[in-house]
């Protein structure tokens, strides 16, 4: 039991030494773009307030090598716990740090989408109102997550759900392409850039890996959010594959 217990920390401390050495290499930005567009006007679609730096930012990022005017479209304030106001105010300072202005940053609070992990969003109403968004701003992109929704949040999900109604009844503005976020199982969710092999082999139609200075970008962004820094956002921040890898793919 004693050598098992050993081994255990010996492999735990080479995976932090390993993922420190590769956190500081000066890493090549990498894009698998397929046949993603150039200066296409995108639309990223979140559920929350730092949905946009936790998961996204390898694709926000990557999409401003491509030229992509990007906006952004958020169902809720994030007020769970009461944060509302606050949160908003820092979505907007991590958009910025993104490369989305504050113009381009729309955030719905409407009872009928609160931050609830135990209130399904009617698919209707979510289809609607991000049909609405897209028309009035001549969108031909939109990115959202895939139907497992990375974290399994069903709010993610409902967005999920919601664009993919719009996209089989056919009702997505003409020539409008959606592009999911794959999520990927928990061991490799966690093991930061070391995923990266895995990420090559997997198929998809996008793959979006960061530099280390697009990381540190990513994690300044995600510091904006102030409010929802807890001891283990950190752990997320250092160990998550998403704050540096996003594999897509096209519904």
């Amino acid at each position: 039991m004693d050598i098992v217990i050993l081994l255990c920390l010996a492999v735990t401390l080479l995976a932090w030494g390993l993922l420190w050495a590769l956190d500081s290499l000066e890493i090549k930005s990498r894009e698998q773009t397929g046949r993603l567009r150039t200066e296409s006007q995108t639309l990223l679609v979140i559920a929350h307030p730092d949905d946009e730096a936790m998961f996204f930012a390898p694709t926000l990022l990557g999409l401003a090598r491509l030229r992509h005017q990007v906006s952004l479209l958020c169902f809720s304030t994030g007020n769970y716990y009461n944060q509302g106001e606050i949160r908003k105010k820092e979505l907007v300072q991590s958009c910025e740090v993104l490369g989305i202005p504050s113009s381009s940053v729309t955030i719905i609070d409407n009872r009928a989408f609160p931050d609830d992990p135990s209130v399904q969003w009617d698919t209707e109403h979510v289809a609607s109102a991000l049909l609405q968004h897209m028309e009035a701003n001549d969108i031909n992109l939109v990115v959202t997550f895939d139907a497992r929704g990375v974290s399994g949040h069903i709010n993610h999900i409902a967005l999920h759900v919601a664009v993919r109604t719009l996209h089989s009844e056919g009702r997505l503005p003409k020539g409008c392409s959606v592009l999911l976020l794959k999520t990927v199982n928990v061991v490799r969710k966690y093991i930061s850039l070391l995923d990266l092999p895995f990420s090559w082999l997997q198929p998809q139609n996008v793959l979006f890996v960061l530099t280390s200075k697009e990381v540190a970008q990513a994690k300044r962004a995600m510091s904006c959010h102030h409010s929802q820094l807890l001891w283990f956002r950190h752990l997320y921040i250092f160990f998550s594959r998403y704050m540096r890898i996003n594999s897509l793919h096209f519904l």
